[in-house]
């Protein structure tokens, strides 16, 4: 693949409150190790700064990433800050609060309200940072979000946060969290295979809001990664078209609406190399029309 063609700006950019950024970024998750968490093999660090460099230098100025995203040997968070500080104008992180896990890994009780300060400070300080871009309150099965979102709206106003954002969230929540603070993003599952978020996805757009996707590529792996079998459909049009499934995947996560933004995540270069490479692939209405039968079960909204 010729990288001189290859930018993360190529699929266009969207306003993340008064933050422009590119349409595909990146998820920090899969630095940590080729498993979920805890699980799998570690990725070497080298490597992990290495494809942190490699991104930003190609465009990537969106950047999710969470402090419960840390495996045995690796931080998420950690491995961004000893890639990319001092970090470039213009590069935001994006974090996520509400889950938590203790020292072993092991998911514990999700944080209440007047935990998310501590959660917003631990994302802080292992970034190096002295605000963060954007948070985003990871919603955990509650109905009412209000008064975690307006803890947060707190610590905007404070200045420890510049914007906010909801994930796993369904309509009712952006209408709560909407009447407390201004919502730049949401972020739910989605994707070709698991279309449980097509509300949203619309609602978004009405609203001006970013739609962020996550596991677009994973599909059924989720965490674990994309081990599922790739859909009969994906992989001959993939085939078709002389490019990977994942680049099918990732530019029809685009074409789904220009407030979309892709945050594909990997830990292995040329991968990102193919994951950039897709805000240039754009579907026919012909090539979207013979996807659109490829659906999975019902989706729930999973841990990210």
């Amino acid at each position: 693949m010729a990288t001189d063609k290859v930018f993360a700006g190529a699929a266009g950019t969207w306003r993340l409150g008064d933050l422009t950024v590119n349409r595909i970024g990146f998820g920090a998750m899969r630095l940590t190790g080729s498993g979920a968490f805890h699980d799998g093999t570690p990725r070497s660090r080298d490597q992990a700064i290495g494809v942190l460099r490699r991104a930003v230098e190609l465009g990537v100025n969106h950047i999710d990433t969470a402090a419960f995203y840390f495996s045995r040997l690796r931080s998420a968070n950690e491995l961004i800050n000893s890639a990319l500080a001092p970090y470039p104008d213009g590069l935001v992180i994006a974090t996520k609060v509400g889950p938590a896990r203790d020292a072993s890994g092991e998911w514990t009780a999700p944080a209440r309200p007047d935990q998310l300060r501590g959660q917003v400070e631990e994302n802080l300080r292992q970034l190096g940072r002295d605000h963060l871009d954007l948070v985003n309150l990871r919603l955990m099965g509650q109905e009412s979000i209000s008064e975690h979102f307006g803890a947060l709206a707190e610590l905007r106003e404070a200045g420890l946060v510049r914007h906010l954002g909801i994930s796993s969230a369904r309509p009712h929540h952006l209408a709560q969290a909407e009447a407390v603070a201004p919502v730049v993003c949401v972020q739910n599952r989605y994707s070709v295979d698991a279309r449980g978020g097509e509300e949203m996805l619309r609602l978004c757009a009405a609203h001006g809001i970013a739609f962020v996707p996550f596991f677009s590529l994973a599909g059924e792996g989720r965490e674990a990664g994309p081990v599922r079998v790739e859909h009969d459909t994906v992989a001959a049009l993939a085939r078709t078209r002389g490019v990977s499934p994942s680049r099918v995947r990732l530019a029809w996560t685009l074409q789904r609406g220009a407030h979309v933004l892709a945050i594909p995540g990997t830990g292995d270069p040329d991968h990102l190399l193919d994951n950039l490479a897709a805000g240039t692939l754009r579907l026919t209405e012909a090539e979207l029309a013979l996807l659109e039968p490829v659906r999975a079960r019902p989706e729930a909204n999973e841990r990210a």
